[in-house]
């Protein structure tokens, strides 16, 4: 039945270390520097420090698993891009030409794509796991995007992926997506679990002008219309089912799974943190294990951040996708675990202290 094949899902996230946070915040206060003068920076490192109950908290490796899949939506006309696009990304991605594959180089990263399922499958790559649920969901305007078997293998492939993050011995994980139309899930899933109308969250994604902008909100609430009855009930993953995509599944299971085996994880931007809104309803227990890279361009995110109580640590205008924001917030947080890790102390550098 789909409620057992998904129970997994509500299993509660490993705890925090309370001694490894007070450890991580004596050693902040013991830096020669005044008390906060690093800013967020210091919060960063407690925080890592605590998730990973260790005194030297860090960020490599780190294990980038990029989730793709084809949205049925996208015959709404909703995308700027042709449904191609998503298979010849995921080519892009193997052969090392997109921003994620070169920001993955940079961090000496393990990038993993995981197609689960194209309407232009590129077949067998190198770097490339396939796990074939179909070519894309169903359109959601007028039925379910996902029936109860392909939401639970997709799911399933994120807690693979979680899986690999242990085996690998990473230290943080980045989930990214691909697929043409999913900015229109996305804002699909926002209005129903936030209760907002479309006109507050839908963006241009891909680069729609206003026109497109307006017919994607008609679409949207189209279907919104359509699910009222499932949208009411606000069981988040049945939610999911009915206007998701494979690939935010995905990255509703991977960060599910990282929490539960104890592995940071950094949400990228609008469309990994619709999966981190679902993920945390899901499963409350979560929330401390998600860091929140940038704030992306798309206006319906800052709605979505304001609803997980997120601070973003960046936001530099991004839309891409990918996992691409979380990458360039990953030297962010190295900073952080840096300063955090080799600064001197006041006693070892033999500098006074500030009097009480």
């Amino acid at each position: 039945m789909e409620q057992s094949e998904n129970d997994w899902i509500a299993a509660p996230a490993m705890s925090v270390s309370e001694r490894a946070r007070e450890a991580a915040l004596a050693r902040q206060n013991s830096l020669t520097k005044p008390p906060g003068s690093l800013g967020r920076l210091e919060a960063c490192a407690v925080h890592l420090a605590t998730l990973q109950n260790t005194d030297a908290p860090q960020t490599k490796p780190a294990y980038i698993g990029v989730f793709a899949a084809d949205h049925g939506v996208a015959a709404e006309g909703v995308s700027a891009f042709p449904v191609a696009v998503t298979g010849e990304m995921v080519r892009n991605f193997a052969s090392g030409g997109a921003a994620i594959s070169v920001m993955a180089a940079h961090l000496g990263a393990e990038l993993e794509v995981i197609n689960l399922g194209l309407v232009n499958d590129p077949g067998e790559l190198d770097k490339v796991s396939r796990l074939d649920l179909g070519p894309g969901t169903a359109n959601f305007v007028s039925q379910p995007a996902m029936n109860a078997s392909q939401l639970a293998k997709s799911l399933d492939a994120g807690q693979r992926a979680a899986r690999k993050v242990v085996e690998t011995q990473s230290q943080l994980f980045i989930g990214g997506e691909m697929g043409i139309g999913n900015s229109t899930s996305a804002s699909a899933l926002s209005c129903a679990l936030l209760g907002l109308p479309p006109e507050d969250l839908v963006g241009p994604g891909t680069g729609l002008d206003s026109a497109g902008v307006k017919h994607k909100s008609d679409v949207i609430r189209q279907a919104l219309k359509h699910h009222e009855a499932v949208i009411r009930t606000a069981q988040p993953l049945m939610i999911l089912r009915h206007l998701g995509g494979f690939e935010i599944a995905g990255l509703v299971g991977a960060y599910v799974g990282c929490a539960q085996k104890g592995k940071a994880v950094l949400v990228d931007g609008f469309i990994a943190s619709v999966a981190a809104l679902v993920a945390v309803k899901a499963n409350p227990s979560i929330a401390p294990w998600l860091f929140y890279s940038h704030c992306s361009a798309e206006p319906g995110h800052r709605h979505v951040l304001a609803a997980l109580k997120a601070d973003p640590l960046l936001d530099l205008g991004m839309r891409l996708g990918e996992g691409s924001g979380a990458a360039v917030a990953v030297l962010v947080l190295e900073a952080a675990c840096q300063l955090h890790s080799n600064m001197a102390t006041f006693s070892e550098a033999g500098v006074s202290e500030a009097s009480d």
